[in-house]
């Protein structure tokens, strides 16, 4: 590549030790020429690397990026001939390696003062200019990426990822669902990774932890270790610790034919509160739901298992805000014990009862969408965008969710009056809208109707399908308030066409009407039963 002194070229009938030998040589002399006391660690070394979305950069564009991250280090300054000697080596399409000598060429040592600082303000520069991923300086949010021999270690052994990413996922659910610290290393010795705790000092609680997989062995044969805070920075012992300080009261057993209506309706009101009390609230608050993002694919249909789990790793970076994090917050509290709750029940769920899930799913959506909002009022782009591409991966398995529930032929009908089963009756009714449908801000309304018609003993299901097929939708600007408005007018004209109704026991009246039940539920939009 590129130098910053006169190019040398390696004879090719030479050896390859031989010609990088003589680069050493050329590289290192003007340390040996410093005067006064040289260095104990001479060499400087710096890895420039792209994400794997990038797109890919070219040799010129390459070395324009080692030029000027050494003229931005102080190693090699534009225009200044007495610069330090360095060398770049391009072996792979997503990265270089720069290698230089603290030692200019006038005999005096570079002044290398808020180095790393420097080449940061000039790497986001670049990504500008070339359209390669925004990344913010320093704020300890970024993932940790596996080296470039980790990787090749993985294509060598055939694993579709390396170790570092198996160990960091299995490292990730386990802290999400482990109740405290005995629970969390058993739950990392189950789940089959060797688990090694570092003592304090003086003894006590384990100060940190290592885990390592299986036959993953250096070329020594010595077991590959990781620590925690290595897999990233939220894995650290102390960070895991703070997911068990102010835990919920334990929730009592829940059935599973319970199980997905209370988690929708604790994720709704954690959306609700989500951010709503200042800055380091909201942190905690994003770290709780990025929990419960990791716990869902567990217990998922086995049609959106694979998009959740997509989703989860998508919004890892979102559950990271820069700066402090409060544990107080309610919304915090709410998503935790709803990963309590999802951790414990997860194998009686019922997880193949994807309209049953769906109304838990459409939850997800919303809170995920609150966090991302959340990133935005704060500044937080990288945050904001990770929460965006979460939630189009969960409105992708919204979509595939509702074909799949509207292939099922049978399903519990305990439940009344929540989103799974308007949901359920949604894509029985009209599959081909279902998914545009769930995803409306009028859906919560539309919702509200069919529970008027079901309470009354009338298959709603038939009644949205026959109001749907009065006239086209697609160029409807919002299906579910055209099908409100249609229900609205159904409704109507059956109480026109109804008898008065019979006393109920006790002197009570029912509704008068399907309107009046629909009046009924509406007038509930606030109340103990509100359905969302």
């Amino acid at each position: 590549m590129v130098a910053a002194w006169a190019p040398w070229v390696p004879d090719p009938a030479r050896s390859a030790e031989v010609a990088i030998g003589d680069l050493a040589l050329l590289l290192d002399a003007p340390v040996r020429a410093l005067r006064g006391s040289v260095p104990s660690e001479h060499v400087y070394h710096v890895a420039v690397r792209v994400a794997p979305d990038d797109p890919v950069l070219s040799d010129e564009q390459w070395a324009e990026v080692a030029r000027g991250m050494m003229a931005a280090a102080g190693i090699a300054p534009h225009g200044d001939p007495w610069g330090c000697r360095w060398v770049a080596v391009r072996h792979a399409w997503d990265h270089i390696h720069i290698v230089a000598t603290k030692a200019r060429q006038d005999g005096i040592q570079p002044n290398l003062w808020q180095d790393i600082v420097r080449m940061q303000q000039l790497a986001r520069r670049f990504e500008a200019r070339w359209g390669l991923r925004r990344l913010t300086s320093g704020d300890r949010t970024a993932k940790r990426w596996p080296t470039t021999g980790e990787t090749r270690k993985a294509v060598r052994r055939r694993l579709t990822e390396s170790v570092r990413e198996q160990l960091e996922r299995t490292v990730r659910v386990a802290a999400a669902g482990a109740a405290d610290e005995e629970d969390f290393f058993a739950r990392l010795r189950s789940s089959g990774v060797r688990v090694a705790r570092r003592a304090a000092p003086g003894g006590g609680s384990p100060a940190g932890y290592a885990v390592a997989l299986p036959g993953d062995r250096d070329r020594g044969h010595r077991a590959v270790w990781f620590g925690g805070s290595s897999l990233a920075y939220d894995l650290s012992l102390p960070r895991v610790r703070e997911r068990w300080q102010r835990l919920p009261a334990p929730t009592p057993e829940v059935s599973p034919s319970a199980l997905w209506p209370m988690l929708e309706r604790g994720v709704l009101a954690a959306s609700e509160h989500l951010g709503g009390a200042g800055a380091p609230r909201g942190a905690g608050d994003v770290a709780a739901l990025g929990d419960l993002l990791v716990l869902a694919p567990g217990a998922a249909p086995p049609v959106v298992r694979a998009r959740l789990r997509e989703c989860a790793t998508a919004f890892e970076r979102a559950a990271r805000a820069p700066g402090k994090r409060d544990l107080d917050g309610q919304a915090r509290a709410l998503f935790r014990s709803s990963a309590r709750v999802l951790s414990s029940a997860a194998a009686a769920s019922g997880r193949n009862d994807t309209a049953a899930f769906l109304g838990f799913l459409l939850a997800l959506v919303t809170a995920v969408a609150a966090a991302q909002r959340w990133h935005e009022e704060q500044g937080f782009g990288l945050q904001a965008e990770a929460a965006g591409r979460a939630g189009r991966v969960l409105r992708e398995a919204v979509e595939v969710g509702t074909g799949a529930a509207a292939g099922d032929v049978a399903r519990p009908r305990a439940r009344r009056g929540t989103e799974s089963d308007g949901a359920f009756l949604l894509t029985r009714a009209l599959p081909a809208h279902a998914s545009t449908v769930l995803m409306d801000p009028a859906w919560p309304d539309l919702c509200l109707r069919l529970a008027a018609l079901e309470r009354l003993g009338i298959d709603a299901g038939s009644v949205l399908a026959a109001v749907a097929a009065r006239r086209e939708l697609h160029s409807a600007g919002s299906i579910a308030q055209v099908l409100v408005w249609r229900l609205d007018g159904w409704l109507a004209a059956h109480d026109r066409a109804s008898d008065p109704p019979p006393a109920a026991p006790g002197g009570a009246r029912t509704p008068s009407s399907p309107a009046a039940a629909a009046a009924h539920v509406r007038s509930d939009r606030d109340g103990p039963n509100r359905v969302r």
